[in-house]
């Protein structure tokens, strides 16, 4: 599908303005609820994810700088959360499966962590940081050099392990649902005695992809955390002295 404004659209793109629009619209049902006790579990669990990433993404990390960073953070969060569960609703597609989405985000926080140490450090400061000091010119400049590649190597890093994550699972469960699929068909149409090994298989293919599917949804919810952490460690490290 393409428009001659927009450019191509993928179905990629569509989900993510999907999950864009439904993150507003939990935050905004979230806030219009609030209140000192939490009156239902939606609120319940709402508050747990800000208090999560209040306490362990950010001040575990930063510490006392964490609270100005905890937005940021908490909407990393929640959008690639919130994308790779949708993901694993049959038919759908994860935000997070595609390089393009997971490399955008890792762009995001690069930018993000980047301008604060910029910020806090000043540009040559910053930059001059990627070498210790004490060290001799000829060591210092190979180091800075390796330094600048390792902070570049951070996009890849963030990027690559979302997408790989996501990808490689939601490719194992349509896998296993064709699977149990072929199985069920191939059982139903020589329904007899001689089916039963084919409805025994089936059975067990629908086993395995519903532990799969638990599984899935625990990685979701790891990866989430994973990427989200590290932007913090990298706000640590670009806002710290070295």
């Amino acid at each position: 599908m393409s428009t001659e404004m927009f450019g191509p659209v993928t179905a990629y793109t569509l989900y993510i303005i999907l999950i864009l629009l439904l993150v507003l619209a939990l935050v905004f049902a979230a806030k219009h609820q609030l209140s000192l006790v939490p009156r239902n579990r939606f609120v319940g669990i709402m508050e747990f994810f800000v208090d999560f990433g209040r306490n362990d993404i950010g001040a575990g990390v930063l510490g006392k700088e964490a609270q100005k960073h905890v937005p940021f953070l908490l909407t990393l969060f929640i959008f690639i959360l919130v994308s790779n569960l949708v993901g694993l609703i049959p038919g759908a597609k994860a935000a997070t499966g595609t390089m393009g989405t997971t490399l955008t985000l890792a762009v995001i926080s690069f930018v993000y962590f980047t301008w604060y140490g910029v910020k806090k450090q000043g540009g040559l400061h910053y930059l001059g940081s990627f070498a210790p000091k004490g060290v001799v010119l000829p060591l210092a400049i190979f180091i800075w050099l390796l330094e600048l590649i390792s902070n570049l190597m951070r996009l890849l890093t963030l990027s690559v392990r979302l997408f790989a994550n996501m990808f490689a699972g939601h490719l194992l469960l349509g896998v296993l649902a064709i699977l149990c699929n072929l199985f069920f068909v191939a059982a139903i149409q020589t329904l007899s005695l001689s089916s039963l090994p084919l409805l025994l298989g089936s059975a067990l293919w629908l086993v395995l992809l519903a532990v799969l599917y638990a599984l899935e949804a625990f990685v979701a919810c790891i990866q989430a955390y994973v990427f989200t952490l590290l932007s913090s460690v990298y706000i640590n490290i670009a806002t710290s002295e070295h």
